[in-house]
């Protein structure tokens, strides 16, 4: 252990000869690092903030809708009651079929109104989206096709202010709806800026009667160990039988949709830290090439090491700890400079995609690791070359 400080030292004094030409080296693996953690810190929590807030929708099922390029979509329209016809037709395979609509309306409270879109709602909750006040819809509220609604917090805050819209009355297309809870504002941003923010749903039974005539589709829930295969054979064959054999649909699978995009979005923060690393690849080229410099300029020094004794795995241990410790301490201070960067730009972040861990472990390891990593990697032949000095032709030099 004395000999590791020993030869520490030896390469602190030697970088310190050397300082300016030490600093410029450290300079490429400063922004090498301080990318990489800024990247990986900010993918990261942009990831989590993302995969939380699709996770709170839970189990959004499988939809089935009519083929838009159909030869003629109007005569395979769903309706109403073949969500009924459906699940009656295979209980073994489906749990739940339930039709689902989505239709702007205008809406209006307390003299102020909006066009807004209303959606139709099954009464079984699949989501853990919490409630700022009130109550879920209910199946008791499907069956009676009762006039209750949820509202978004925003949509609350346009219709009544500061005032709490529970228990209120809002009009929507003109028929009275009470309000029967809102739900809590959705952290993630992302949603709100694609049109998400302002929304109101009510029961499906009330949706037919306020807007009676084809749905937009069934939503669609399996049992358990049932296949997307089994299930679109058995709806669209059902719905065929209703509206003809040329009757074409389309099957999604909504859940399977959201793995997808977590997919993406992990594959491109991992994409945008290969391209950080590259910055390191390139810092370390620079060590690599300044450590040649170093054995080039200190070849006497080497001899007379040699020749008082040093072996080449001495000279070899010296010259690597030099360019391990060079590669430290441009990555503490990216590591930093990275740290800093992630906890400037968190708060937008957490606003716009929703709040989410940071790995803080996991970011230290890597900046710590690809330091030692890169010190290594590209110490080890300038280091080799100083060790296989001949000491009396390093001595002639």
């Amino acid at each position: 252990m004395s000999r590791f400080f020993a030869y520490a030292g030896e390469a602190f004094e030697a970088l310190w000869r050397n300082r300016v030409r030490s600093i410029l080296t450290m300079v490429g693996m400063i922004i090498g690092t301080a990318s990489v953690i800024a990247v990986l810190g900010i993918g990261k929590a942009a990831s989590g903030g993302i995969s939380g807030s699709l996770n709170a929708f839970g189990d959004p099922g499988i939809f089935v809708s009519v083929d838009p390029n159909a030869d003629d979509p109007a005569a395979a329209a769903i309706q109403y009651r073949d969500a009924a016809v459906v699940a009656a037709a295979h209980p073994g395979l489906l749990r739940y079929v339930f039709p689902s609509s989505q239709k702007n309306f205008t809406v209006a409270a307390d003299g102020t109104s909006d066009v807004v879109a209303v959606s139709s709602q099954a009464g079984i909750v699949f989501d853990t989206l919490t409630l700022r006040e009130g109550r879920r819809i209910g199946p008791g509220d499907v069956a009676n096709a009762a006039h209750v609604t949820l509202l978004s917090q925003s949509l609350e805050r346009r219709l009544f202010g500061t005032n709490l819209a529970l228990g209120r009355i809002v009009r929507i297309d003109g028929v009275r709806f009470a309000v029967a809870g809102v739900y809590d504002e959705l952290k993630a941003g992302i949603f709100s800026n694609a049109g998400q923010s302002d929304y109101i749903e009510i029961p499906y039974s009330t949706f037919d009667e306020l807007a009676p005539g084809p749905i937009d589709s069934l939503e669609v829930y399996p049992v358990a160990g049932a296949t997307l295969d089994e299930v679109r054979a058995a709806v669209v064959a059902s719905l065929r039988h209703l509206h003809g054999p040329h009757a074409q649909y389309q099957v999604q699978d909504a859940l399977a949709f959201l793995g997808a995009f977590e997919r993406t979005i992990s594959v491109v923060g991992a994409g945008l830290t290969a391209i950080g690393g590259v910055a390191l690849l390139v810092a370390g080229i620079g060590v690599m090439n300044i450590m040649l410099v170093s054995v080039s300029e200190r070849t006497r020094e080497i001899g007379i090491r040699k020749a008082i004794g040093g072996s080449s795995r001495d000279i070899t241990t010296q010259f690597l700890m030099e360019a391990v410790i060079l590669s430290l301490l441009g990555g503490g201070t990216g590591m930093v400079i990275g740290v800093l960067a992630v906890l400037a730009v968190y708060g937008y972040v957490a606003k716009l995609l929703g709040p989410a861990p940071i790995p803080w472990l996991a970011i230290v390891a890597v900046a710590v690791g690809f330091s030692i990593f890169v010190g290594v990697l590209f110490g080890t032949y300038p280091a080799i070359r100083a060790g296989k000095l001949d000491p009396i032709e390093a001595l002639r030099s």
